[in-house]
């Protein structure tokens, strides 16, 4: 297939990229320069909220597939629905578990708890400020999805993605920010009940996005390991591997540590199982995250 992948040449993106190569497949990468790519990949430097620029990078092209990796607000879903209009057959984006931050459930959720029809989708949000996007992470994500949910002219998908451990070159710090603290015995914010999440891999949601890719279901799909995660079983692993020792300082508000919740973070992946994908439990590649993640030197501020 001709595929092409928008940003994420970093982290599980990379990753992905070097999979659809290896699989044989013709694949492109669109971005605006700022990071290198493989000298064998076929590279489109634009700015995708730039819908002209974007018109004009892609002009005569046309895909099997795309993997949008950064599309964080309604506006950039709104220009890749009209530019790809025709220019693909199926449309695969990368979305979050911070899609259900509304969804407040003691039990792990499913796609259709999030009607996407009932989105309310503003592009007049100040979605180009960086720090307004940030801090509206999951709303930006709802919106986008919602946008192509309305109606597309190709085959669209999102994958709702759990929170991602694990690999030499984690940029985020997360789990990092535990391992130094343990092993310095520091206090590690975390709410009075701190609640499980789901998460996934670095190398297993690639795998995920690739198969995704050459499938042929729409609609969101979930994506995660099976067996939710606390911070204390994060925690734990760590202590087994570098020593030090665990000291959790309970807040009943303000900030606390990046993998601690207030409330279950939780997903149904039965959907994927269904459409014929097998996830992994978090319980056999959790000690591997966590030696990746020290292995990195522990460098991150935070």
């Amino acid at each position: 297939m001709d595929i092409l992948v928008i940003g994420g040449n970093r982290y599980f993106g990379k990753r992905l990229i070097a999979l659809l190569r290896n699989s044989g497949h013709r694949v492109t990468v669109l971005n605006r320069g700022s990071s290198g790519i493989p000298g064998e990949i076929e590279h489109v430097i634009a700015d995708r909220d730039d819908e002209n620029a974007l018109e004009s990078a892609l002009a005569g092209r046309f895909f099997d597939v795309v993997v949008d990796q950064v599309c964080y607000t309604p506006h950039q879903a709104e220009i890749a629905r009209r530019v790809f209009a025709d220019r693909t057959r199926r449309y695969v984006m990368t979305s979050t578990v911070m899609v259900y931050e509304h969804q407040d459930s003691p039990d792990p959720v499913a796609e259709d708890s999030l009607d996407l029809s009932a989105v309310a989708v503003d592009t007049r949000l100040p979605w180009g400020d960086p720090g307004f996007r940030d801090a509206h992470y999951g709303e930006g994500k709802r919106q986008a999805e919602a946008v192509f949910a309305a109606g597309t002219d190709f085959a669209w998908t999102s994958v709702r993605v759990a929170h991602v451990l694990g690999g030499d070159d984690d940029f985020t710090g997360r789990l990092d920010h535990y391992v130094r603290r343990v092993r310095a015995g520091e206090p590690i914010a975390v709410p009075a009940v701190d609640h499980p999440a789901t998460y996934v891999h670095v190398e297993e949601i690639a795998a995920f996005l690739a198969w995704t890719a050459v499938a042929d279901f729409t609609g969101p799909v979930n994506a995660h390991s099976h067996g939710p995660l606390t911070a204390a079983d994060l925690c734990a692993e760590i202590e087994r591997q570098v020593g030090g020792r665990t000291v959790f300082r309970a807040v009943e508000s303000g900030e606390v540590s990046p993998f601690s919740f207030t409330r279950s973070y939780g997903m149904d992946n039965s959907r994927a199982t269904a459409l014929g994908y097998s996830f992994s439990h978090s319980s056999t590649w959790l000690a591997r995250a966590v030696a990746e993640t020290v292995g990195q030197g522990a460098g991150h501020p935070g």
